[in-house]
C-alpha cells in the first residue's frame, strides 16, 4: 500500500515538467490517466526511439494510462469533464488561458468537483505581466539566474533540465500536501506552479548571497564561492572532486599531500580566506595531485576522511554500487515488447524500493476501456 493509493489523477500534460509531476504521484500509488492530444505527447517523438517507441517518453510516464482526445470535439470534451469530475487531482502544463478556452479551466472543473486540486504548471505563472509568455527549460534557466552562475568563462545551461524537473517536484509536493487539507475541509484549490518560481526557489544560497551583499559571485565553474579547496582537481590521468569545507578537512588534505606549509600559511587560515585565495591554492595543490593517479588520490584522501570521488559519466553512475544496492535501476518492457531499463523512484519506504507497477502506456492504449466504462455508466443512468 503506497501513500497515494486510491488517489485519482488526470493530466493534460506535454514534454517534461507536467508528465514528471504526474509520474511522481503515480510512483506513490496514485492512479494517473494521461489525456493526450491526437498524435500524443510531443516527447513520444524524442530520441532515442527504439522500434517506434521513445525511451525519453518512457522515463517520465510510467504507471499511467493513456487516452487520446480531441478536446475541440464536444463529445471528447464532455468525457474529459466526466473523468475530471471523479478525480482528486488535475495537472496541466499548458500556456495560461488555454484550458479556459477549451472549457477545462479551474472554475469549470470546480463547479463540477469542489474537492478538486487543480495544478497548473507554466513558465512564469498563472497571472502577471509574463504569464502569457512561452518558456522552455533553457529560457527559464536564463531568466531565473541559473545560467548566470553556471559555467567558468562563459555562461552555460545546466546539463540536466533542472527548471523542468524542479517544477515537477514542487508541483507534486504541493499536491501531496494539499490532499490533507482537502480530506479535512472538502475544499479543493488551484495550485499555481511556475518554472520561474521553482527555479528561483531552489537557488536559496544564490539569492541570499545577493540579499546579504548586494552583489553576486563571478562565474566559478566547479569551484565554490564560500569554501576551498572545494572543486574538481586534475590528477595525472584525469580529474576528481574534493570538498574540504572546514579547517579539519583542510588539515587532512595538507597532511596527505605533504604540504603542511599550506596549513600554516596565513592566507589559508580560515575557510573565508581559503575561498578568497582559492585560485592560488588550487594551482599549488594540483602540482601535488599531478604526481599520482585519480584512483590513488581518491584512495589516499578518502582514507583520511575527505569527501572525495570520481566524476562519473551516467554509464558509470548507473553502475554505482549504491545504485545497485538500492535497486533503483529496474527492468522495463515497452508496449512494443522491447525490453529496456529505467531509473525508478529513488524514494524508499522502510528501506524497500518502490517497484514500477506498469510500463509507460502506448498512445491511447487505455482509451477504449475508459470510453466503454463511461458509456456503460451513461447508459445505466438513462
Amino acid at each position: 500500500m503506497l501513500p497515494l493509493t486510491g488517489i485519482k489523477v488526470v493530466e493534460f500534460t506535454n514534454i517534461a515538467s507536467g508528465p514528471f509531476c504526474g509520474m511522481l504521484l503515480s510512483d506513490m500509488g496514485a492512479e494517473v490517466v494521461k489525456i493526450e492530444k491526437p498524435g500524443g505527447d510531443d516527447m513520444r517523438q524524442w530520441p532515442p526511439v527504439n522500434d517506434g517507441y521513445s525511451e525519453n517518453f518512457a522515463s517520465v510516464n510510467r504507471n499511467k494510462k493513456s487516452i487520446v482526445m480531441n478536446l475541440k470535439n464536444p463529445e471528447d470534451l464532455e468525457l474529459a469533464l466526466q473523468i475530471c469530475s471523479e478525480a482528486d487531482v488535475v495537472i496541466e502544463n499548458n500556456r495560461p488561458g488555454a484550458m479556459e478556452r477549451l472549457g477545462l479551466g479551474y472554475e469549470a472543473m470546480k463547479a463540477r468537483n469542489p474537492k478538486l486540486l487543480y495544478c497548473s504548471i507554466s513558465a512564469f505563472g498563472a497571472d502577471g505581466p509574463y504569464s502569457k509568455q512561452a518558456g522552455f527549460d533553457l529560457i527559464i534557466q536564463a531568466a531565473s539566474g541559473i545560467m548566470s552562475v553556471t559555467g567558468d568563462e562563459n555562461e552555460v545551461k545546466c546539463g540536466v533540465p533542472i527548471s523542468d524537473f524542479a517544477t515537477g517536484l514542487y508541483g507534486a509536493f504541493a499536491i501531496s500536501a494539499a490532499l490533507r487539507e482537502v480530506a479535512e475541509t472538502g475544499k479543493g484549490a488551484h495550485i499555481d506552479c511556475s518554472m520561474m518560481g521553482a527555479s528561483m526557489g531552489i537557488a536559496a544560497l544564490q539569492t541570499s548571497t545577493f540579499f546579504g551583499t548586494g552583489t553576486m559571485s563571478p562565474l566559478m565553474g566547479n569551484r565554490h564561492p564560500r569554501n576551498a579547496p572545494y572543486q574538481a582537481f586534475k590528477a595525472s590521468d584525469g580529474s576528481f572532486v574534493m570538498a574540504a569545507g572546514n579547517n579539519k578537512l583542510f588539515q587532512s588534505v595538507c597532511e596527505v599531500t605533504g604540504r603542511m606549509d599550506l596549513f600554516e600559511d596565513p592566507d589559508y587560515a580560515t575557510t573565508t580566506l581559503r575561498a578568497k585565495n582559492q585560485t592560488k591554492l588550487a594551482e599549488t595543490l594540483e602540482v601535488e595531485f599531478a604526481k599520482r593517479s585519480t584512483a590513488e588520490w581518491i584512495q589516499a584522501l578518502g582514507d583520511a576522511g575527505l569527501p572525495i570521488g570520481p566524476i562519473n559519466s551516467y554509464e558509470q553512475a548507473l553502475a554505482h554500487p549504491q545504485v545497485e544496492h538500492a535497486g533503483w535501476v529496474q527492468d522495463m518492457e515497452l508496449p512494443n515488447g522491447l525490453k529496456t531499463k529505467t531509473f525508478g523512484s529513488p524514494i524508499r519506504f522502510d528501506l524497500e524500493t518502490t517497484e514500477m507497477r506498469s510500463a509507460p502506456p502506448a498512445l491511447d492504449s487505455h482509451g477504449p476501456e475508459i470510453r466503454e466504462e463511461f458509456a456503460a455508466r451513461q447508459k445505466a443512468a438513462e
